[in-house]
Formats: structure tokens, sequence, C-alpha cells
């Protein structure tokens, strides 16, 4: 038990001593959701408000368009509708194949470029992003929705679960925004992200060998082995040279482009509208041709018009509704994390911040509208967000444009595309793969952490070899272990005086730090102390002291690394406390955090040993030690 004689000469620590012992109790689980809650509808500066302003400062929060919109200048629309329009030359090719990529009708794709880009455009924080299908999304919702429902078998039943799992994707979404849940999807680390996009982005190009080279049956997997083994039969039975040679001459056409745009920033429009231009010559081509009767695939009929309600084929009765919900879940990380990724990178650029929970809101309700409106899950896309920067937008308005844009061409260009070749959508979507894998990041990541690269490659290989999700999977595994084995390891230091201060330092990182006589200052580097590591930490502390060892009066504890404790970690400081005792060594506890010290508390430890043994610095528990040396703790 603590002695009255181990601070009674030290005045100057009682103050410090009872801010630790006498901090208020942390707030609970449910406290901190509710206050998040609270802080995302209302500030506390808007109580002071009438109801009205209070309600327009609510309306504000949830549409940030009613705060740029005040001064948007009419000025900046003529550089909006260049970038809108321009944009809309790239989503609208790109829009079709990647409906396609999802196993869905080509007029999917462009619904999918029109009622969520507008409602973007008014709860969105970004003034780039440009909204609209993505390869990535398209590639889950195909590999993991096909191994449902055969979208060939019954494509209407596949359909309505492609619009429930947009749905869940939109729930899961904003729910992340209004609780301000958005670390969860940091749980794909950026070494997670860069393997499984470049994964991806290879999966992605071997699919598109069916359509550049005309194969009528392929395999619905994504690995690599079962795609190549569906080329190699193909190849010995049945396929049209006449589709390849199409898509690679468009497709060296495009990256052609692509290179000059780079070289020469003014002719940024090329490589942004030469998909369309691929798009129009081809479609001619085929036509003037009649290539199609002598093996060219193409899109053939697709219905146009407004985006139809899909809001009577969402299936909330399906047996398989907790796998669509799954999927909606694992769409609506992927494509927060790079709708997010993207935004901030340009906003960086420009200089202003993304409201990540406003971005994950805006994210949430268009994805929720499209599942009722005929569109699968959309976010944000990073080459056509690079194109719409570069076409020099002003704010969200291009997407207006866009989304505009698009609806007319579903009015009046649905019968002009009907010979357009399934081989030109293939080389659209080749041309945007290169951007998706980083080869400098990846070696930057090799040389920075190799447990990151380990996770890199896993989802790399992962996708690449299994399946996007057994890709995933390994991925946020490897990442889950590399936390919790930095969060529960049981490494301790211990610490030195910096000469001439009162700092404490790691004496294996700073071997010119002072011994304190008598006196050994402990570290714990570990997040947590719990039922993981208290052993360990419990017998490396207490290792310190040998049977010969008679010099060292007391051990302090520094515990301002560990953010958590349960009760196993507490019952190995009461053992730690004992074993000094019947040494005669003090123990002292020095910045325990905040929810450290109240589990202290409400698990009876302070009780047991002693206020005493508690300190708000390490300086002072070294004072209080070296001149209490006949004293017990």
């Amino acid at each position: 038990m603590a002695s009255s004689n181990f601070v009674a000469e030290h005045s100057f620590s009682v103050e410090g001593k009872s801010w630790v012992l006498n901090s208020p109790d942390p707030p609970g689980f449910l406290q901190k959701i509710l206050h998040s809650i609270k802080k995302n509808v209302a500030s506390d500066s808007q109580k002071k408000h009438s109801p009205s302003a209070r309600v327009l400062a609510l309306l504000t929060t949830i549409f940030p368009v009613l705060t740029w919109g005040r001064n948007y200048k009419p000025s900046k629309f003529k550089n909006d509708l260049i970038a809108g329009l321009t944009l809309a030359s790239l989503s609208i090719p790109q829009s079709i194949g990647y409906a396609g990529l999802a196993n869905l009708d080509p007029q999917y794709g462009l619904y999918g470029s029109v009622v969520p880009p507008l409602i973007y455009s008014v709860m969105g924080t970004s003034q780039e992003l440009a909204i609209g299908p993505v390869a990535v999304v398209s590639l889950l919702i195909s590999s993991m929705i096909s191994k449902l429902v055969d979208p060939a078998a019954d494509p209407v039943s596949y359909r309505k679960l492609v619009f429930t799992a947009t749905f869940f994707a939109g729930t899961f979404q904003a729910l992340f925004g209004i609780l301000r849940l958005g670390f969860l999807i940091d749980f794909l680390s950026h070494a997670a992200i860069v393997g499984f996009m470049a994964g991806a982005a290879i999966v992605i190009g071997l699919q598109q060998l069916k359509s550049l080279l005309g194969i009528s049956h392929f395999t619905t997997k994504t690995d690599v082995v079962s795609v190549l083994e569906a080329v190699v039969n193909s190849l010995r039975t049945s396929w049209y040279p006449l589709n390849f040679v199409l898509g690679c001459s468009f497709l060296i056409f495009i990256l052609i482009t692509r290179f000059i745009g780079k070289k020469k920033k003014k002719l940024f429009w090329l490589p942004a509208i030469s998909p369309v231009i691929s798009v129009i010559i081809s479609t001619l081509i085929v036509y003037l041709t009649r290539a199609d009767e002598h093996g060219v695939k193409i899109i053939k009929h697709f219905k146009g018009g407004l985006n139809p309600s899909s809001l009577n084929q969402l299936e909330f009765n399906s047996p398989h509704l907790g796998e669509v919900a799954k999927i909606g879940f694992i769409c609506a990380t992927i494509a927060l994390t790079e709708a997010v990724a993207v935004g901030r990178s340009f906003a960086s650029i420009k200089g202003y911040n993304l409201d990540g929970n406003k971005e994950m809101l805006a994210m949430g309700f268009m994805n929720i509208a499209g599942s009722m409106s005929s569109c699968y899950v959309t976010t944000g896309s990073f080459s056509r967000t690079a194109v719409n920067v570069s076409a020099g937008c002003e704010s969200a308005v291009s997407n207006i444009v866009m989304a505009i844009t698009v609806f007319i061409s579903l009015q009046v260009m649905t019968k002009l595309l009907y010979y357009t070749p399934l081989a030109i959508l293939a080389s659209i979507i080749l041309s945007a793969l290169p951007g998706l894998i980083d080869y400098n990041e990846a070696y930057h990541i090799w040389k920075v952490d190799k447990v990151d690269f380990l996770a890199c490659a896993g989802a790399f290989f992962g996708v690449l070899f299994a399946s996007v999700e057994i890709g995933l999977l390994v991925a946020v595994g490897i990442s889950f272990g590399k936390l919790i084995l930095n969060s529960i390891r049981s490494d301790v230091e211990e610490l030195g005086r910096l000469p001439g201060s009162d700092i404490f330092c790691d004496k294996a990182q700073y071997p010119g730090v002072l011994d304190v006589s008598g006196v050994r200052v402990i570290r714990l580097n570990s997040g947590s102390f719990c039922f993981a590591n208290a052993n360990p930490i419990k017998e490396r502390i207490t290792s310190y002291l040998t049977e010969k060892d008679q010099a060292t009066i007391g051990i302090i504890l520094d515990m301002s690394n560990v953010m958590s404790i349960d009760s196993s970690g507490i019952v190995a400081l009461e053992e730690i406390h004992k074993k000094l005792v019947s040494r005669n060594v003090h123990l002292a506890i020095a910045n325990p955090r905040w929810k450290v010290i109240h589990k202290l508390k409400i698990g009876g430890f302070v009780e047991k040993v002693g206020s005493d043994c508690i300190f708000l610095t390490v300086n002072e528990a070294v004072d209080v030690c070296l001149s209490s040396k006949s004293a017990t703790c």
C-alpha cells in the first residue's frame, strides 16, 4: 500500500496528480455517435440564431451549392461549359464500355452519367471531381453478382440485384458520412489500394479480349488463368481478326493523341475527344462496309430516353439479400476510397480542403437515387477528373453540363450507335487502364515499408490469380495483421534524461542521455495493454530487476503511448506492483491516458496500490522517487 511519505515533501506534484485522478469519465460509444450526428447536423453557434437561420445553416451544410452558388459568376460558366462538353465526349463512350464490363446493357452506363452527377453537383464539396461509372467498380459488380445470378441466363434478375447492391452501397456511404465513420475506408491502406488497382487493371484488360477478338462465348471468372484459358480455347475454334485489327488501330490512335496531349498542354482536348472520334469513325466504317456481316461484333439497338424508374426492381425479399448487402458494402468502400483520394489530390492542388464526411453523404445520396433511376454504383473517376481539370473547370457546374449533354445523347444518339463495334469500346477501356498501374508508387512502398508492400503484393496477386474478393480480403487481412501487431507488440524501452533538461528519451536511440541513479524509467510502446501482450510486458518489466540488483529503488512506467487497457493489463500491473513491493522497489505510473486512468480507477487498481503511485509527468515521478528512498509504494 502506498505510503503517505511518498509525496509529503513534494507539494508541487499534488496539483498535477489531481488532474490525472480527478479527470471526468471519457464519453462512451453511444455518446460519441450522438455527438457526431449532432455535430454533423448543427453546430453550437447555430443555437444562437433564429429557427429560420438554423434551417438555412442546415440546408447549407447538406447542400454546399447554396454556399458556392451565391459566389458563382457568369464569367465562370464559359469554362465550365467547355469542360462539361469535353467531359461528355469522354464520358459517353467510356460509360457504354463500363456498362458492358458490368454485364449490363449500354444504356445503364449512360444513365449513371445523368442522375448521379446532378445530385453530386449540389451536395459534393469537390469542384473538379467528375462523376460516373468507373472500371474497377464495374468489375466488382460483374465479378461478384455473376456468382449469384448468371447475367446471360437471367439478365432481369441480375439487373435487379445490381440495383439492390447499388442501393446498399449508397446507404452505407450515407451512414459513413452521417456517423462520421470515414475511418472505415482507411482499413484499405494506400498500399492495398495500389496493389488492388494494378491487379484490377490487368484483369479488366484481359476481360476486354472478348470484344477485341470478337469472341462470342467467354468465361464469367475474372482470374488470369481462367481468362487466358478461355482466350486460347476461343482462338482454336472461332474468333474474328477484323475485330482485333479495328480495335488495335483505334487503341494506337487514342494512345498517340494522349501522348500529344501530354507534350503540348494546349492540346489537352485532343486525348479527351479521341474516344468519341474513334466511336464516330469506326461506326461509319462498319456501317459503310457492312463489316458486321463479316464477324465484327456491334452494339446493336439499345434503349434511350429518360432514366426509367427502377424503384420496383429493388429486391429486398431476395434469398441473396445478405450477399447483395455485402457486395454493396465492398463497392461502397472501394468507390469512396477512389473518389476521396482523387478529390483530395486535386483539392490540394487548387488549395482548398475537401470535407470527407460531406463527400460520403453526397456519394451515398447520389447512389441511393441512382439505384432508383436505373443506375449502378457510380463514383469519382480519376481519368475523367483529370480531363475536367485540364479543360479548365471552375466548379461542379461542369458535371451538370456533362449530365445534360449525356441526357440529350440518350434522346438522339442511341440509334446512331447501332453499328458501333464492341472492339472500339474495348480499346477505349484499355486506353484508360495504364493510369491504374503505378509502378513507381509500388517501388516507393517497397523502399519505405516491406510489410506494406506485402499488402500491396497480396492484393495484386489475389485479384490476378483468385478473384476480386480474395484480393481485397488478402490486402485487408495483411493490413489488419500489421495494425494488430503494431498495437499489441510488447516492446518496452528504457529512458534516460536528456542532459540539462527534464526530457526523457530512449537510451537506444539517444546514447548520450543520462541514467537516473537508482531509478529505471520504462516506456511502454504498445497502443494497447491487453490480454495479448500483458504477460510479455510484465516479464520484460520485471526482468530489469535481478537478484543481485540492490541499487534500484523505483521503476517508473511511462504510459503515454498506451491508449487502452483491459482487465488482463490491470491484473498484470497489480502483479508487477506486488513483485516490486516484495523487493522494496517503488512503482510509479506516469502520464496515463484518459481511458487508461478511467479503467484503472473503476478496475480498483488505484485503490489497491494507492493514488501516490500516479503522476502527471515522468519528471515528477523521478523527483518523488529520488526524495523518498525509504518509502514504499
